[in-house]
């Protein structure tokens, strides 16, 4: 598909972003925003993103769906990617950011067309204050940054290593007033360096979807949701071995310890287990075995 590329006049800029130092002169749009009552949340994070940076963004993200909350994020390759894609899978509207204009002949990376023409087709927009011609420089990236967290009403840093680009936008955010989040990762992590810092300099820890929900103040659904779908048996029938399994997963439980509780054999319980997650009854998700 092909799209069209407008002018924003300066009464439709998102309203944060005429409050920040040296706010843009002109803002492009492909796409459209989305309502002004919605929440925006930018998502950044490292390039060379880990399993468990990927695992972390794709739950968060998804855990969101049904609030009104906008993903942003900045095209590029890494967490960027999985943060669009996260969104778009969840049905939350997304605005991607590049570094360039948003022709396509410049739209930066080239990689990630394809994405940008996915997020036009589902509701959400391209935005960037360079000229839509506007090929991508060393000093663009930086810039857009300060669009980011002039944008948002928070930003969660997911993965980053101590020394990196992902940290401008956490940085500026905290100079434009704006929350800003971090994931806590491995101690022997080099991409968690980074989000260990921002938490001891006063970012707010996240761990669920729940703590995004908290800080930006929305009102959080996701323990009673939780509370009914513990209480409730499955509609596919159980054999009496995956029941007793089944009732075991009240609260997501270790590995580990689901099979001390069980007092099964290992063997027994682990083709139980795969039995049930072919069947949609349970996933495994960071080290623990959940209900669905």
């Amino acid at each position: 598909m092909s799209y069209e590329v407008r002018k924003l006049a300066t009464h439709e800029f998102p309203e944060e972003l005429l409050e920040i130092p040296h706010p843009p002169k002109e803002m492009w749009v492909a796409g459209t925003l989305p309502p002004e009552n919605y929440f925006r949340l930018v998502v950044v994070g490292s390039r060379k993103y880990t399993n468990y940076g990927k695992e972390v963004c794709e739950k968060l993200i998804a855990d969101l769906a049904g609030y009104p909350i906008c993903i942003i994020s900045g095209l590029a390759l890494g967490l960027d990617t999985l943060a669009h894609k996260a969104a778009l899978k969840a049905g939350l509207p997304t605005i991607a950011i590049p570094g360039s204009g948003l022709n396509e002949k410049v739209l930066y990376p080239a990689s990630n067309h394809g994405l940008a023409r996915e997020i036009l087709s589902h509701g959400g927009c391209l935005l960037s204050e360079f000229a839509p011609d506007f090929r991508a420089t060393i000093w663009s990236f930086p810039q857009r940054n300060r669009i980011m967290a002039g944008i948002a009403h928070a930003v969660l840093v997911i993965e980053a290593e101590e020394k990196s680009g992902t940290l401008i936008t956490s940085r500026l955010a905290t100079d434009y007033n704006r929350d800003v989040f971090a994931v806590p990762g491995s101690i022997f992590s080099e991409n968690s360096k980074g989000t260990h810092m921002l938490i001891r300099l006063g970012a707010t820890p996240i761990t669920s979807s729940e703590d995004i929900l908290e800080a930006l103040g929305i009102e959080s659904t996701l323990n009673k949701h939780h509370e009914i779908k513990s209480s409730t048996k499955p509609h596919i029938p159980l054999t009496d071995d995956e029941q007793k399994i089944f009732d075991l997963i009240a609260e997501p439980i270790a590995r580990d310890l689901l099979i001390y509780k069980s007092g099964m054999p290992i063997t027994q319980i682990t083709a139980l287990l795969s039995v049930m997650e072919i069947k949609g009854l349970i996933r495994e998700f960071m080290g623990e075995i959940h209900r669905n």
